[in-house]
């Protein structure tokens, strides 16, 4: 079990930009797997308390549907476009990946809650002079890489 405490024990100055970057909006995106095998994409809130990444779900919506047959799920970040002239300010985008773990159920007046057992935790940006994209990842397993493309 992955928690995002694990990530900010890991590599602190990387879970800071990727946390600033969830915490800069309140909607995120959710991917989920649907009953099919196909995507869900849904608006989510999440947010990090007590060193875990959790987030919810109404009674009967479908992706909490989803994520209590099929844990696995990969949660976006808000994007946001480059100032054309100032790219290189650009903060980029996160995406965090993993299993929830159902804590607490739609019995309860909130719905489901989920935290997110971590696999995985991405930041994608450019380079301070803007001419390459920056791909940083960690993982459990094998901690934090990165990739530059042109």
């Amino acid at each position: 079990m992955t928690a995002w405490q694990d990530v900010e024990r890991a590599e602190p100055e990387f879970a800071r930009r990727v946390r600033a970057l969830f915490d800069a909006h309140r909607h995120k995106t959710i991917a989920t797997i649907r009953a099919g095998g196909g995507p869900r994409i849904s608006g989510i809130e999440a947010q990090f308390e007590a060193g875990e990444l959790v987030f919810g779900s109404m009674t009967g919506a479908r992706k909490g549907v989803d994520l209590r047959r099929e844990p696995r799920f990969a949660l976006h970040s808000a994007t946001v476009d480059p100032v054309e002239g100032a790219e290189a300010q650009w903060p980029g985008e996160a995406k965090i990946a993993g299993r929830a773990v159902l804590t607490s159920t739609g019995e309860q007046p909130d719905g489901d809650r989920f935290h997110a057992d971590i696999t995985e935790v991405v930041h994608t940006h450019l380079n301070p002079e803007a001419t390459l994209l920056v791909v940083e990842w960690w993982t459990p397993s094998g901690g934090l890489r990165r990739a530059e493309r042109e």
